[in-house]
């Protein structure tokens, strides 16, 4: 790993790192819930631009750098597995087991689901 390589990271992990923050603040402004439903967007999000990135550069070409500012830095700042378990954890901890099971369930589905979807619309 040479500067260069961490400095693509560190910049693209904070650009996702604020856009993840920012649009939390929004979605939890516009929609206050129980539900954990600004992470389930924001990690949809992110396995969309994913998807949608790497079907598009395994396609057209091979830029290593591009790939570590959007993939590794944007998309691992703009994610945010953490913040989906302590979520999980906090909902199963005040007595909302069918609410943490349904985030995991949507979370799973709808991610796994966004980043082939990224895929497909590449082809």
């Amino acid at each position: 790993m040479n500067l260069k390589e961490i400095i693509l990271v560190f910049i693209g992990g904070g650009s996702g790192s604020l856009v993840r923050y920012s649009l939390s603040k929004l979605i939890t402004t516009i929609y206050p819930t129980l539900f954990p439903l600004a992470t389930l967007v924001i990690n949809s999000l992110a396995s969309l631009i994913l998807g949608l990135f790497l079907g598009l550069t395994f396609k057209s070409f091979q830029n290593s750098d591009l790939k570590l500012l959007v993939a590794v830095g944007f998309c691992g700042g703009f994610s945010t597995f953490s913040t989906f378990s302590n979520e999980t954890l906090i909902l199963f901890r005040i007595g909302q087991s069918q609410m943490a099971v349904l985030n995991i369930i949507l979370s799973l589905v709808i991610c796994i689901g966004a980043t082939y979807l990224g895929y497909l619309l590449t082809e």
